[in-house]
């Protein structure tokens, strides 16, 4: 299989159709679209999020990777209605490894949970001879923003519902390509340009708009991660059971990503979208008005339908939204 996510006919055929049992107290379990647990006890709710991924104690690109999986999983936390308190780490290890590397891959996670007020709850560290290279697993652990506000008592999507985006979209991938290929990009634009482009790692949060939304009465968040931003609308179209129009032209953008793409020959509707956050409510006005007051640019790019078609208009023009391939991340 391609590196990424595992394509979604496999995961419904040899991974959703084995799970077979199942619990009252589970309210939210796997499914396509579907990044956290919630389980309800006596009427309280609690949302996990698994995240894992091969690290490096001393990236030469500024690929935090402990970091990285910390705050997905405290975004996906966020798009569930969510804050997130602790975490859970399990590192596998090499036999080659020594302990500075380990302490290192420790520090950052540490750098990373005191940033977002998130406690490192427990884990596993192992070595074994199955990995080329570090492997971490991350665990996270929330509680709704508010009594009552959890996914699990959110209000259902249904046809005709605005759907929107915060910030832009495509800028985790962006951050991640202009420093692998700080030197390329250099000769075609300027330094300070690359810089702003490297340094978009500092939007990737969406706890404060996940917060905001709740306030406002959204009806369903999804964060736009792997897949970029075809492929969260997609998995939110699959996880709601609607159809979708999406004006391609309304979808926010930076024009960092767009030279940096355009130098990569990287698509960036299908790009690593990590900080933007998708949301659908039935005021999409008002949700992108009570975005911006906080500072968080947010636009209104489409609407839910009651078909099962998922359309991307752009200008006269309109297809199909394809489903989601192996993010453009993995083609550097």
């Amino acid at each position: 299989m391609k590196i990424g996510k595992v394509p979604e006919n496999v995961l419904k055929r040899s991974v959703l159709r084995q799970i077979q049992t199942k619990r009252d107290e589970i309210v939210s379990g796997a499914g396509i679209g579907e990044d956290c647990a919630i389980f309800s006890f006596d009427g309280a709710d609690m949302m996990t999020c698994v995240q894992t991924a091969a690290v490096r104690a001393a990236p030469t690109d500024s690929e935090n990777v402990m970091g990285r999986l910390i705050g997905r999983c405290a975004n996906n936390l966020a798009a569930a209605g969510a804050e997130t308190v602790g975490v859970a780490i399990a590192l596998t290890l090499p036999e080659e490894t020594e302990e500075p590397e380990l302490k290192t891959l420790m520090a950052a996670a540490e750098a990373k949970c005191k940033e977002l007020r998130i406690q490192i709850a427990g884990g596993q560290t192992w070595v074994s001879r199955a990995v080329r290279q570090p492997v971490a697993a991350v665990t996270g652990y929330g509680r709704p923003f508010a009594p009552g506000t959890g996914q699990s008592g959110k209000k259902a999507v249904c046809a005709g519902q605005d759907i929107v985006v915060s910030k832009w979209i495509g800028l985790e991938g962006t951050a991640i390509l202009a420093w692998r290929h700080r030197e390329k990009l250099l000769q075609r634009y300027p330094a300070y340009f690359v810089e702003e482009a490297a340094g978009f790692d500092r939007f990737l949060s969406v706890i404060p708009e996940a917060a905001t939304a709740v306030k406002s009465g959204v009806c369903m968040m999804h964060d736009a991660s792997e897949g970029g931003i075809f492929g969260a609308l997609w998995e939110l179209a699959e996880r709601a059971g609607v159809g979708l129009t999406i004006d391609l032209k309304k979808l926010p953008l930076r024009q960092e990503t767009v030279e940096v793409c355009e130098c990569c020959n990287i698509n960036p509707y299908e790009l690593l979208s990590g900080g933007a956050l998708v949301m659908v409510t039935g005021d999409g006005a008002g949700l992108a008005a009570a975005l911006e007051a906080e500072k968080i640019p947010a636009a209104v790019v489409g609407r839910t339908t009651d078909s099962n078609d998922r359309i991307i208009l752009n200008g006269e023009e309109s297809r199909f939204l394809d489903r989601p391939r192996g993010d453009e991340i993995y083609r550097q």
